[in-house]
């Protein structure tokens, strides 16, 4: 296995190496002296072998249906649905003259973990879903039924901890399908906490907001997160007394030093915390109210204007895909966010291992450079395509009438989709149940926290089945991650626009039926979390 390196959302990378028995992860952004050891952690990840003798007992019936029960491991090679097992056996922190401890132990070993798992679940080709074990040998393959891809977690190097695997179930990052207390009272043996797994179709459905965060500088390190230049101890000089490193002054530094070690000043991505904790908030209980004649749910305020709501690296294109609010600004909002930094981009000139991450650097992605959101709309909505759909052509002050009313909606917001920050297209989010589309669905056909989407694409460039596949998916994963009571997704494309609605099914959305609208025949096209397994990579 070649060394990998894994672009995380918040724009941090890894570099994934074989080492002897075990996979190790080093975090680039934190390795500022060049070390041996630098940061990061190692990892064993194994796989066992499925039984092909018959001197054990039979198996059981969920045996029967799953697989038979497992032998002696072998290193990784590739993926498999269900024979794939790993730890953690190690960790090595960076130096705490730099950097302060993670005030929680528990959640840096949580954050190890799901960055181990992002890599895990990108990892190619993935595994054939097709269920072997007690089936007709005959069978055709498109017959045979499908299992979960999942990873199993051991108790064992770092996980050994009594505590530890009992909060990351907590957390939501692992499972067990053994749900009783347990009756044993030795607590040492970890009855119940020996089977432990992570699924993909879990993994992808939860927010990494809790569990990404950075470390904090200390107060008199000179590596504080905001140095334009390459984090590096003091050279030496005659005198024998270390020369300090290169860094802002403090009228530039502003507050951007206490934003990690990611982020520029001021970065408006999710990811954002000045006190270097996970940024997640579970959402409140529901309280109701009437639009209408409609009960529906009191929807929480949607991000401010030019906010990034959500960043993901796409390997298939080798690019960043994020959304962010649109905004009534005369400028363009600036990006700020990760941008690929690989062919196409800038080239990078910084030296090997450098602390600096290249996504971090300005490119013509994070450079403004781009016109303002509402010229955006105004040349995307002019175009013959756009306008026989949405009908927004005409003057510069038609689309920002058009944008003024969207930002000031209650129930749908709307957002700007960007690949390595160039805007690519436009998107409203919204929900369905007080939404004009509600109005045509009764009873479980409309649930309280139900989404729906609007979208069109403005740039020629940007076109295609596969970016199309990846920015529905993509968008489909943010509805799941903003409010996890979100079970299901719509859209409604008009019937005779076959090639988007083919799109739709090729990402598992199924036309449930023709709503009539006033101003168009729409194919009611929806998508459910159970049926919902990982967003395009």
């Amino acid at each position: 296995m070649a060394p990998s390196l894994v672009h995380l959302p918040n724009g941090q990378t890894l570099t994934v190496s074989p080492v002897f028995a075990g996979l190790s992860f080093k975090a680039n952004d934190l390795n500022i002296h060049h070390s041996i050891f630098p940061p990061g952690w190692t990892i064993i990840l194994e796989t066992e072998e499925d039984h092909d003798d018959g001197d054990e007992s039979p198996p059981d019936e969920k045996e029967q249906i799953y697989g038979w029960r497992k032998k002696a491991p072998r290193r990784y090679q590739k993926s498999t649905l269900r024979n794939d097992s790993l730890f953690i056996s190690s960790i090595s922190n960076p130096s705490n003259t730099d950097f302060k401890p993670a005030t929680s132990p528990t959640r840096q070993v949580a954050m190890m973990l799901w960055a181990t798992l992002w890599w895990y679940f990108h990892e190619k080709p993935p595994p054939d879903p097709h269920l072997t074990a007690g089936i007709n040998p005959n069978m055709p393959k498109e017959g045979r039924p499908k299992g979960a891809w999942r990873v199993n977690i051991k108790r064992e190097g770092i996980f050994k901890g009594k505590l530890l695997l009992p909060k990351l179930e907590r957390m939501g990052l692992i499972a067990s399908e053994e749900s009783s207390v347990g009756a044993r009272l030795d607590e040492r043996r970890g009855e119940g906490w020996t089977k432990m797994f992570v699924s993909q179709q879990s993994f992808w459905q939860i927010d990494p907001r809790i569990f990404l965060f950075t470390l904090a500088p200390t107060q008199h390190s000179p590596f504080p997160g905001t140095s334009p230049f390459p984090s590096r101890p003091g050279s030496p000089n005659r005198e024998g007394t270390p020369l300090p490193s290169p860094r802002l002054p403090d009228s530039a530094q502003g507050e951007g030093g206490q934003h990690g070690l990611w982020s520029q000043p001021h970065s408006p991505g999710p990811f954002t915390s000045s006190s270097h904790l996970p940024t997640y908030y579970p959402p409140p209980p529901p309280q109701f109210t009437f639009t209408d004649n409609i009960r529906h749910p009191i929807r929480p305020k949607p991000p401010a204007q030019g906010q990034t709501i959500y960043t993901r690296y796409v390997p298939s294109v080798g690019q960043y895909l994020s959304f962010r609010t649109a905004s009534m600004s005369s400028k363009a909002p600036t990006y700020r966010g990760p941008t690929s930094g690989g062919s196409g981009g800038t080239p990078s000139f910084l030296p090997p291992n450098s602390a600096i991450s290249s996504s971090t650097l300005p490119s013509l992605g994070n450079l403004n450079l781009c016109p303002c959101d509402t010229d955006l709309l105004h040349d995307w909505m002019n175009q013959p395509r756009v306008s026989s759909s949405w009908g927004v052509q005409g003057p510069v002050s038609t689309q920002e009438k058009f944008l003024e009313n969207g930002l000031n909606d209650k129930h749908s917001f709307p957002v700007i989709g960007c690949w390595d920050g160039k805007p690519f297209g436009y998107f409203e989010i919204y929900w369905v149940k007080e939404d004009h589309l509600g109005r045509h669905l009764t009873g479980s056909d409309v649930n309280d926290w139900d989404r729906g989407l609007h979208a069109l694409v403005g740039e020629q460039e940007f076109r295609g089945p596969h970016r199309v596949k990846i920015w529905i998916s993509a968008l489909v994963h943010y509805c799941w991650l903003a409010d996890p009571r979100t079970q299901r997704v719509f859209l409604e494309p008009r019937v005779d626009n076959t090639k988007f609605i083919n799109y739709l099914q090729n990402v598992g959305f199924s036309k449930q039926r023709e709503v009539a609208f006033p101003h168009k025949q729409a194919a009611l096209m929806r998508i459910g979390r159970d049926g919902w397994h990982a967003p395009e990579l």
